[in-house]
């Protein structure tokens, strides 16, 4: 159960930052118009989670996947906040 809460709580964190991050920072780069952009970063974020995960001995192979899908998913909303006109206060 403990395995579980923190697979989940590792990836919305990882979704919410990545999801900022895009939207903000690489608002002006040309990086944000590739399509698979979310999809590249998901399967990296899961690649570079993979030994990660296999040292510690309360999570398993499925905390890598959560943390892959949420930065992913983060990545993907991001680059669809940053095509988005900013909001002005009095809207």
């Amino acid at each position: 159960m403990i395995e579980l809460i923190a697979a989940g709580a590792v990836g919305v964190y990882g979704h919410i930052k990545s999801r900022n991050f895009v939207g903000q920072k690489l608002r002006y780069t040309a990086v944000v118009e590739k399509p698979m952009l979310g999809v590249w970063a998901g399967v990296g974020t899961t690649v570079l989670m993979a030994p990660v995960v296999a040292i510690l001995p309360f999570v398993g192979a499925g905390a890598a996947i959560a943390v892959g899908a949420g930065v992913g998913t983060g990545v993907a909303l991001g680059v669809k906040d940053s095509k988005e006109p900013p909001k002005l206060l009095d809207d």
